[in-house]
């Protein structure tokens, strides 16, 4: 056998695969007027054969539909064909591309590609209206913030690069009116920048223009479309409330002047055609009145030390053909009144004051230093004069001049054992037109003194003035007693009204009470209970309360009944007294009654009436009570308290 061979075989390629793209649709974008060559996009297309080969690998493009709007080489990129790529007459363009190899070699269905090239948009087109003149309605109590109308403008560019500006051409109302751009509804909207007045002017005309500042010059045409538009706008006139002819008044009057004098005079108008008359009248014041011509008038003397300004508004309405006011047609104005100062108050002590002086005082030794004020305007030269109404006293005035005054001891030391208060009048007088002059009174305490100078006043008599706010005080206080007094009276009375419903004594409500509660024989009023009374008595703890299941009887419940048999036991009757007699006692809420009056009113129907020693006129000894035998067994225990010898023919 031969030994193996190894053998090398070479296989030659032949030109048997044609380019394959990677992708059947390439997608690309370029900007419209884009210059001549600019890249688009590249595609790519293989080829399965030796690239080693001379043309078996080697890819060629051509460009079949679309060639005049764009070229391709032979490494796949494409380019624009023309300078003039316009969006706005083809946003896009589908385009076809044949790829073969250096062989010609050539499939369609694989070596085919669709390429869709979308152009960008510029600013390249000026905006223009869509039609020549725009008339407008509009009523002449627009807001500010309102809208007169829209001018609609064409731009076919997006709507990102639309930047329209409006201006006026003919017409100079840019202080009347504004136009704002809307650059996604190509519209201007016109606000107006003031109030209106149909009565001013009626009818507003001017031409606008519309432009685009930021255009992009080297490729925009006109063709012809027109940027000017003739604007109408017509005032529709609105019923307005009255106008006043100043946005507000001050006037000055005179404190405590007439009330027949004129302050001043407030004057409002319609601003309207119809020109109706107009009514004044003042809001929320008494101090103040207004005629039918707008002069204000005080109703009484004003003071100025209570209120220097006085603030008012005063209304205006028109009013119709009846004379009658229209409400919704009215307009308010401020009126500022300021009165003016005129020299009608005293002057008076600016302190209370409580000077004291040593009883072993030196002459010339000052007591104490006063100073006064005045209610009226105080200028700077306001002057004060300070005197005594008589020069016999220990006591001198010295005026400082400066609107103070020094008291000084005159002679020398007081007596005090002869009189321990002295009262200084000081008369007190200014320098206004006319002059004002009061009397002040001083009061001067002489107090011990020791060798230091210490004063010792506190056993001394001292003249006290009782202030305003200390009567005011008292009277609130007497006033307090007096109401909660009629109070107290008011609701006795009614209390006692209520009760008198009952118609019945506490004693008949205690009886009744106990009475139903009691479950003996002999009971038969069912007719004159007080349901009132028996729940009353149940939420204070007297009645037994309602009994579970769980729950053990009431003392009431625990009562031994008697049995049917008719026997029942020795002591039964003062066991039931003896737990009456507890419960009385050791209730607190009601008064501590015997016990025995729950005989005292047993009713109209009851064959036994009443059984009660206190509800009887007779003494004991007049009343027999042998009848306690024939009741039977049940009042056995009864007839014995009584000292009766029970009926041996009773059946027990």
């Amino acid at each position: 056998m031969e030994d193996p061979s190894k053998f090398r075989i070479i296989i030659h390629d032949i030109n048997d695969n044609a380019p394959v793209f990677v992708q059947k649709v390439f997608n690309g974008s370029v900007v419209e007027m884009s210059p001549l060559g600019t890249s688009v996009t590249k595609v790519t297309a293989v080829d399965a054969d030796d690239p080693t080969l001379h043309g078996h690998a080697d890819v060629f493009y051509e460009v079949t539909d679309g060639k005049n709007y764009f070229r391709i080489d032979n490494s796949g990129t494409i380019y624009t064909a023309v300078p003039d790529l316009d969006r706005e007459q083809n946003a896009s363009y589908t385009i076809r591309v044949k790829a073969r190899d250096g062989k010609g070699l050539h499939t369609e269905e694989l070596g085919t590609a669709t390429v869709i090239i979308k152009l960008i948009d510029i600013n390249d087109n000026f905006p223009a209206f869509k039609q020549k003149n725009f008339t407008f309605e509009v009523l002449e109590n627009v807001s500010l913030t309102g809208e007169v109308g829209r001018l609609k403008v064409e731009d076919i560019d997006e709507p990102q690069n639309r930047d329209t500006k409006y201006s006026f051409r003919q017409g100079n109302y840019q202080d009347t009116f504004k136009i704002v751009p809307n650059r996604y509804t190509n519209e201007g909207v016109i606000q107006p920048t003031k109030l209106l007045d149909f009565e001013k002017i009626p009818e507003y005309r001017f031409v606008v223009e519309a432009t685009d500042a930021n255009i992009n010059y080297a490729y925009s045409t006109r063709k012809g479309l027109e940027n000017l538009a003739r604007v109408i706008i017509k005032v529709i006139d609105v019923d307005e409330p009255p106008v006043f002819t100043q946005s507000s008044y001050t006037f000055t009057v005179q404190e405590e002047g007439a009330t027949k004098i004129s302050i001043g005079c407030v004057s409002a108008s319609d601003p309207d055609k119809a020109k109706r008359k107009i009514s004044y009248h003042i809001l929320r014041s008494t101090s103040f009145e207004i005629s039918t011509s707008g002069c204000i008038f005080p109703t009484k003397r004003l003071d100025r030390e209570e209120n220097t300004w006085h603030n008012i508004t005063v209304a205006a309405n028109e009013l119709d053909q009846n004379k009658k006011i229209i409400p919704r047609l009215e307009t308010h104005v401020p009126v500022y009144i300021k009165l003016t100062d005129i020299n009608d108050n005293a002057p008076e002590f600016a302190f209370p004051y409580d000077p004291h002086v040593c009883e072993n005082a030196a002459a010339g030794q000052v007591i104490t230093r006063v100073s006064a004020v005045d209610k009226d305007e105080t200028l700077p030269d306001v002057k004060f004069k300070f005197s005594l109404t008589s020069e016999d006293s220990n006591f001198t005035l010295i005026d400082n001049r400066d609107n103070t005054a020094n008291v000084t001891v005159k002679f020398g030391p007081f007596n005090r054992e002869l009189l321990k208060t002295h009262l200084l009048p000081i008369i007190i007088s200014d320098n206004g037109a006319p002059p004002q002059t009061s009397t002040n009174t001083l009061t001067i305490q002489i107090c011990q003194c020791d060798k230091e100078g210490a004063m010792h006043c506190e056993g001394q008599e001292k003249l006290m003035g009782v202030g305003i706010q200390v009567l005011v005080t008292i009277f609130v206080c007497i006033f307090t007693i007096l109401a909660l007094t009629m109070l107290l009276i008011v609701w006795r009375r009614r209390h006692k009204k209520d009760l008198s419903v009952l118609k019945k004594n506490v004693e008949e409500i205690h009886e009744q009470l106990v009475a139903y509660d009691e479950e003996g024989g002999g009971e038969m009023d069912t007719t004159s209970y007080d349901v009132s009374v028996l729940n009353s008595a149940r939420q204070r703890g007297i009645l037994c309360p309602r009994m579970t299941l769980e729950d053990s009887p009431c003392k009431y419940s625990r009562e031994q009944k008697i049995p049917e048999n008719g026997l029942s036991g020795i002591g039964e009757m003062g066991i039931m007294i003896e737990m009456k007699k507890d419960e009385a006692d050791n209730d607190g809420d009601i008064l501590p009654y015997d016990t025995l009056h729950i005989f005292g009113y047993e009713g109209a129907e009851s064959i036994a009436e009443s059984l009660s020693s206190l509800g009887s006129g007779s003494s004991d000894l007049d009343i027999d009570y042998d009848f306690l035998n024939d009741w039977g067994p049940r009042f056995k225990m009864l007839a014995e308290l009584y000292g009766l010898e029970p009926n041996g023919d009773l059946v027990y």
